[in-house]
Formats: C-alpha cells, sequence, structure tokens
C-alpha cells in the first residue's frame, strides 16, 4: 500500500548479481544468497563503530552448513564473520568474482540462519552502495553467500530471483473477515493494539480494510507517527496526474489537523493523514462507514478513537465517483514500507470486530479470519509470516526472522466472547460533525 509520506533510502546494502535462485527450494544441495536481497545494516560493532552486516536464509532441516563469499576486490581486505555460534576471520585477496571459504557450522533446526559480517570495508559500502548505481570502490564488493550441507535438504528460502526491494521489505500479512450472507453493511468497526517493541519505523497496521481502500496507523519515523485514510480512484494508474477529472476522488470532510493529498506508485486515488502520537500498549478503535450516494457515487468516511481524549475524530470522507457499493471486502493488514528495516519484527492484535447493517442491526464479524501474504510470502522469498489468534484477538506479525509461519489461506476461528456487546457510538452525533464539517470544507 501507498503511504501518506514518501522515504529516501538506500535500496540494497550492496549492489549485486540477481542470482537464478528457485525460491523456496526443495532439498537443493546448494544455496546462494545474494546481498542485494538478503543482507541488512543490523547495528555497530567494535571500537571503531563499524557496521554490522547480517544475511539472512532459510534451511530445512538441522545438519551441516558449510559457507564461503563471493566478492570483487581491487586490494586485499581483512573481515570477521559469525553464524551459529562460529566465528571466522577471513582475508580476501584481490580478484573479479573471487570465492572465500568461510567455514562450516552445525544448526540445531530448520528456519532462519544468520550470518553477520564486520569489516570497515564491508560497512563503507553499505552507506555508499545502491541499487541503481554501481560505482568503483576500493576494498571488498560483496556479491553473495554460498551455502552447502545436509541442513539444505527440505524446504530452503531467500530473496533470489525476487525482487530485491520487495523481499528486502519482508512479506505483507492479512485478515479477512467474512460478512453475513444477504446482509448489507454500511458500517464496519474494530480495534487495535500494537505490542510495546513491535513498532519499527516503516510499520503500517491497517485496521479496517474495505474494496477500495484502507485505513490504520503508521510509524513514519522515530518522532512521527499517523493515522492513514485513503481510497483508490476507479481509474486504473500509478501516477494520479493520468486521473481524468470524472474519475477524480473528492474530498467531502476532513478533520481538524488531517492533511489531505493524492497518492500514487501502488493505485492512485485520495488520501488523509493525521500526525498523533499513538501509543504502543493502547488500544485504538476504528469505523468507518461506505454508502452510496445515489448518484452513482459512493461516499467513504473514517472516524479514529483516541483514548487520551476519549472522543471519535473524523479523519477525512472522499466521495468515489463510478461506484455504488456498501462496505464489501473488510480486512485487516499489516505491512513494512521502509526496505532497510525489513529484518526488524512487526506485530499487532485485532479485536471486536463489528458490522452494521443499514437497517440499525450491529452484528459480530470477528469470530472466524482468513489468512492470506503477498507475493513475497506466496512465491517463497521471504517465510518470517504469522497470523493466529491469541489472548481472544487475532494477531498478525511479519520481519524479523523468525522459523515458524502460519500457511496462507489458513482459516482462524476466534469464538465470541459472551462479554462482548456491540459498540456504543452516538452515529447521530458523528453524523452531525461529518455535516458541519462538509459545510466548512
Amino acid at each position: 500500500m501507498k503511504k501518506y509520506l514518501r522515504y529516501t533510502f538506500l535500496l540494497p546494502l550492496f549492489l549485486c548479481s540477481f542470482a537464478a535462485t528457485a525460491q523456496p527450494q526443495l532439498n537443493a544441495s546448494t544455496l546462494t544468497v545474494p546481498f542485494g536481497g538478503n543482507a541488512y545494516v543490523t547495528g555497530k560493532t567494535g571500537e571503531r563503530g563499524e557496521e554490522q552486516v547480517s544475511v539472512f536464509f532459510r534451511v530445512g532441516q538441522p545438519g551441516e552448513l558449510c559457507l564461503s563469499l563471493r566478492y570483487n576486490a581491487t586490494d586485499t581486505v581483512s573481515i570477521s564473520a559469525r553464524c551459529a555460534g562460529a566465528a571466522w576471520r577471513v582475508k580476501l585477496n584481490a580478484g573479479a568474482n573471487a570465492v572465500a571459504p568461510l567455514g562450516c557450522v552445525k544448526v540445531s533446526d530448520s528456519g532462519y540462519v544468520r550470518v553477520d559480517f564486520q569489516g570497515l570495508t564491508l560497512g563503507e559500502l553499505a552507506k555508499k552502495r545502491d541499487q541503481t548505481s554501481p560505482t568503483k570502490q576500493a576494498g571488498a564488493e560483496a556479491i553473495d553467500l554460498t551455502a552447502t550441507g545436509s541442513a539444505l535438504a527440505g524446504t530452503t528460502s531467500c530473496v533470489g530471483d525476487f525482487s530485491f526491494y520487495w523481499g528486502r521489505r519482508g512479506p505483507s500479512v492479512h485478515l479477512s473477515y467474512p460478512f453475513p450472507e444477504k446482509e448489507t453493511i454500511e458500517w464496519f468497526y474494530s480495534e487495535l493494539t500494537v505490542p510495546q517493541g513491535q513498532d519499527p519505523v516503516g510499520s503500517y497496521y491497517m485496521a479496517n480494510g474495505f474494496g477500495e481502500g484502507y485505513f490504520g496507523i503508521q510509524v513514519n519515523s522515530a518522532t512521527e507517527r499517523r493515522v492513514l485514510f485513503s481510497v483508490w480512484s476507479p481509474f486504473k494508474t500509478d501516477n494520479p496526474s493520468e486521473i481524468p477529472e470524472s474519475h477524480k476522488i473528492k474530498l467531502l470532510a476532513k478533520g481538524e489537523k488531517v492533511r489531505t493529498g493524492s497518492f500514487g506508485n501502488e493505485g492512485s486515488g485520495g488520501q488523509s493523514s493525521l500526525i498523533y502520537p499513538w501509543k504502543t500498549g493502547n488500544t485504538y478503535k476504528f469505523l468507518t462507514r461506505v454508502e452510496p450516494d445515489g448518484n452513482g457515487a459512493t461516499e467513504y468516511t473514517a472516524y479514529f478513537y483516541t483514548p487520551d481524549e476519549q472522543k471519535w475524530l473524523l479523519i477525512a470522507s472522499f466521495l468515489r465517483p463510478l461506484t455504488d457499493t456498501y462496505y464489501k471486502r473488510a480486512h485487516s493488514f499489516l505491512e513494512n514500507f521502509v526496505p532497510t528495516n525489513g529484518y526488524l519484527s512487526r506485530r499487532a492484535s485485532y479485536a471486536n470486530q463489528w458490522a452494521r447493517t443499514v437497517d440499525g442491526r450491529w452484528l459480530y464479524v470477528g469470530s472466524r479470519a482468513k489468512f492470506s501474504i503477498d507475493d513475497t510470502g506466496r512465491k517463497g522469498a521471504r517465510m518470517d509470516y504469522k497470523g493466529g489468534v491469541q489472548n481472544g484477538a487475532f494477531f498478525l506479525q511479519n520481519g524479523g526472522f523468525f522459523s515458524d509461519y502460519t500457511p496462507a489461506g489458513a482459516e482462524l476461528h476466534n469464538p465470541k466472547n459472551e462479554k462482548l456487546t456491540p459498540p456504543e457510538i452516538d452515529l447521530e452525533k458523528l453524523r452531525n460533525l461529518h455535516e458541519k464539517l462538509n459545510n466548512n470544507h
């Protein structure tokens, strides 16, 4: 999903060859792991504060793993590497497409393996090199890591011939909530909680998704967080300037301090955002209304409940032309939109989902959900994705290269707690707020 702010950042750490690595592989004899899609700067080490570069890949079973590094070097340099408790100091001689063996280790289980590298030359390259601008520099240029050994039996995985950009972002994970058949739904309500420590920069926690857009919260930087609500245009393009006037999303109303505009690159449409310092551990409430206007267009309105102020805020209301629908395809998702943070874990719980019919009945729709993943997961480039039920709520988790995962398409069941009651919301008051802001707009 396209976010409100665009970030400028280095994509892969090194420009590497796109090795034709099938993914996931079954009973591979050799696994080639390109640095371009699988390496991250994960910290600083040593007295000189050298960057630590870590490479991640998945093995299929316990067993032996032997590693070697392919690189280009104009000078002889020395690096260090660590994996599964073993540490090596390795001299890299000058050469093109040169190969240096690192060593062999025993891995105790299937799942992700991490190899850490330290060395000033690698650190400098990590800061200076990007995906599209190969430049000659003194020192060593890491190309890929080669793994062999019995641990490669079973299913292995890495970002090989898949997109390095999307692979480094990590898999997006989704929950879809089925509505009762033959019911016409106008409102959808849900609650979202992000646990402490599960909020790295670049995370988007989408609570109330619908067939034509999405509504949730995100981490834009170390000091800024936002509430984000977007509606796609019916005109299919990644460039907002190409949308004809008859297909543009129209802003009807927006809340105080809410910014609005357009977005592109992953579809195009209207977008609104509110800078708001939401906190981990707090539960936030989301309410979305989808209603046809009777003239061939549909109105989409989003409200966000702040526990600090204990009131509902209007985020925005948009009119989507050439659309005649009520609420369809209720869903939630979790994604990372900063590739350099794709190695970090993020998690959220999604609870208390209710749908309100056009005739005013609240229906509980939080007892079932279907788990799904994007192409990054479906094609096996990354397998650190998970969804399930815990403490009476659904949860989604991705990133962090954890080893257990939830199969795509899994049906999740969360039986209703008898203490749950429909949300108590003064919808007439919200409509009046909407009309007031609409008139002011």
